[in-house]
């Protein structure tokens, strides 16, 4: 036989401590930020959020792209990604760096948090120094602490074009911005 009390004390103080997690989270109607590669297609937030994961893997897509073609164009010592197994830990590589990139990183899935810091580790296990070049400054927290404890250099937001603008002597971000609405999809 059990204690119905001690059941309804441990339930209710499972459900209360997430009550106040739930109500320590901030609840916003949205994020009203633009970046330079929605700034391209006049891409509003609105519009974003209408289907996050479509905006958030094609945007993703489009910065991938874009890096890569000016890494490859502008360093001598650009390496494409290589594959581990089934995986490319990273997307490219310019001298020491192994290079992921990435639009936003918002998933604090378990999977996708241990990925990150087992590919840290496989890219260090290469010689590389793995790094990180988000386009975004609203990055899950849990995802980044993950990442640094895979062993990642993380660059996000205007840091990740000034270690653009480093590594290939071009102003990305000053290029981007002056395209803002030049490729306009509204």
């Amino acid at each position: 036989m059990f204690d119905e009390n001690i059941l309804d004390t441990t339930i209710s103080n499972i459900i209360f401590n997430y009550k106040i997690s739930f109500s320590n989270k901030i609840h916003t109607a949205g994020n009203e930020d633009f970046d330079v590669i929605m700034n391209l297609f006049n891409i509003t937030p609105e519009l974003k959020r209408e289907n996050r994961q479509y905006w958030g893997r094609e945007l993703g897509m489009c910065w991938q792209r874009i890096v890569t073609a000016l890494c490859q164009t502008r360093c001598s010592n650009f390496q494409p990604a290589i594959r581990i197994g089934a995986d490319e830990p990273f997307d490219l590589a310019v001298g020491q760096y192994a290079i992921d990139t990435k639009y936003r990183i918002g998933s604090g899935d378990a999977g996708t948090l241990k990925k990150f810091r087992e590919n840290g580790a496989r890219i260090k296990a290469l010689g590389y120094t793995p790094v990180l070049l988000i386009v975004r400054s609203d990055n899950l927290n849990a995802a980044i602490t993950a990442c640094k404890s895979g062993g990642w250099d993380i660059y996000h937001s205007q840091a990740a074009f000034a270690f653009i603008h480093r590594e290939t002597g071009f102003n990305l971000y000053n290029y981007l911005f002056l395209k803002k609405g030049a490729f306009s999809i509204i």
